[in-house]
């Protein structure tokens, strides 16, 4: 038996499910009679991490987030690991980038880590390694307490908890 367990705190998206979720939009949107001979489009870039889409109007944008955004809650993908741009009036086009949490920023992860020391939990340790914190004590009862109360507060991101050892 080892003398500590630990657990790992991350966050992320399954690009493969936000792929699945956009074929699945485009293809609604292709048939939906409201977005007939209008301009809109949906690209997803894996490398960047973002989705763009476009569309010929406000109300056409607003149409096509929201095919977006059910399309993706029903693929279970975490909609607050998006963190959606402001539109940009482009010409005749409106624009909006929305970028894709992959990854635990440091702003986050320090909140973590500082939610998880302030509880005071009996030899409970939180130690930030690069884009996860990484926790650990010698009691697995206490380290099922800091998953419950991480569960419960709100972080701004999806909290995913893996590695359990």
């Amino acid at each position: 038996m080892p003398d500590t367990h630990s657990f790992d705190v991350t966050t992320g998206v399954d690009l493969q499910e936000v792929d699945n979720a956009i074929n699945q939009a485009q293809k609604e949107i292709a048939t939906r009679y409201d977005f007939k001979d209008a301009v809109v489009s949906i690209e997803l870039d894996k490398k960047a991490g973002s989705i763009k889409l476009a569309a010929d109007n406000d109300f056409r944008m607003k149409a096509l987030w929201e095919v977006v955004q059910a399309r993706l809650v029903k693929r279970h993908v975490p909609v607050k690991n998006l963190d959606v741009g402001a539109d940009t009036l482009t010409g005749t086009t409106v624009r909006r980038e929305v970028k894709l949490k992959t990854a635990l920023d440091g702003e986050t992860a320090k909140k973590v880590a500082a939610a998880i020391k302030a509880a005071k939990l009996k030899k409970v340790q939180a130690a930030i390694q690069g884009d996860q914190v990484r926790v650990s004590s010698p009691s697995r009862d206490e380290l099922q307490g800091a998953i419950t109360l991480l569960r419960g507060q709100d972080f701004g991101v999806e909290l995913q908890f893996g590695n359990y050892r």
